[in-house]
């Protein structure tokens, strides 16, 4: 008796938040949405989805090459813009163009995807200059930039989408990445708390390992003989070379479980953006 109650009361909860998950914002084709690292990976693949769907996208390039790329893919309503996440300059730039756009309606969702992983290391191989270089994109230009949108993503009652990975619930090797996304887990759930009575839903994505440019095995391999080159003898002798073909061995293993369908984490960025009712946490592909 107690097992159908329970299988019932499950049942139930179970299509409550089916229904729940499946009513989407009205009035999308009016909702400008920015979108940072658009060059190539997640940002890329969700700008041309969105611009799909109807949405206006703007998107936020590093290069020329990226945003020139973007355009010839998708519709004349997506817009492209450089930014340099690590540049106050260019933020305060970016910032008025996106007004000069969004007027009196404000900016409905900041995707906030850029990030980098290199250089990662042991930590002790790393220097401070290694970990700022990250923490900068990562966190620091994610803080940034969403502080200098967030009058304008108030003004519409939007959303903030920050892109955190399975590396911000565990740590699994140095450098600054890892605790940039521990980072951003964190400065999410303030101003989650903070802009909840202005009506703002701010959102984490949590991708785990996918085939994108900042997993490249290459260019990691790269970057870990380039810093053990670099280092003391005393820290060589230390670890001894044995180490480091471990590392690289390591690269090898993890590229053979890496997830090629983007889409299982844009998905998830678009759900949280046109839900009315949009999780807190997604945690895409693992």
């Amino acid at each position: 008796m107690w097992l159908y109650v329970v299988a019932v009361l499950l049942g139930l909860f179970l299509l409550r938040r089916w229904h729940r998950e499946r009513q989407t914002v009205p009035r999308l084709s009016e909702k400008h949405v920015l979108i940072t690292g658009c060059d190539s990976g997640f940002g890329n693949l969700l700008a041309r989805q969105l611009d799909a769907r109807g949405l206006r996208v703007l998107a936020a390039c590093l290069s020329e090459a990226g945003a020139t790329q973007l355009r010839a893919a998708t519709s004349s309503r997506l817009q492209t813009v450089l930014l340099d996440v690590t540049s106050s300059k260019s933020i305060a730039d970016v910032t008025a163009w996106v007004r000069e756009r969004v007027g009196d309606r404000g900016l409905w969702g900041l995707v906030n995807n850029a990030g980098i992983a290199i250089p990662t290391a042991p930590n002790e191989w790393l220097t401070k200059e290694d970990f700022v270089k990250v923490l900068n994109v990562n966190l620091v230009g994610l803080v940034e930039v969403t502080l200098s949108l967030l009058p304008l993503v108030r003004r519409a009652r939007g959303r903030v989408v920050n892109v955190a990975s399975v590396m911000g619930r565990v740590s699994f090797f140095g450098g600054g990445y890892c605790i940039s996304k521990y980072g951003v887990e964190a400065f999410s759930d303030s101003l989650r708390l903070e802009m909840s009575s202005f009506g703002v839903k701010v959102c984490v994505i949590e991708p785990g390992y996918f085939k994108t440019m900042i997993t490249n095995t290459e260019n990691l391999e790269k970057n870990f003989i380039s810093t053990w080159q670099k280092l003391p003898e005393e820290i060589k002798a230390s670890y001894g070379e044995d180490y480091l073909r471990q590392l690289v061995a390591m690269l090898k293993v993890m590229q053979k479980g890496y997830n090629s369908d983007l889409s299982l984490v844009t998905n998830c960025m678009e759900h949280a953006l046109t839900s009315l009712h949009p999780r807190t946490r997604y945690s895409a592909g693992w």
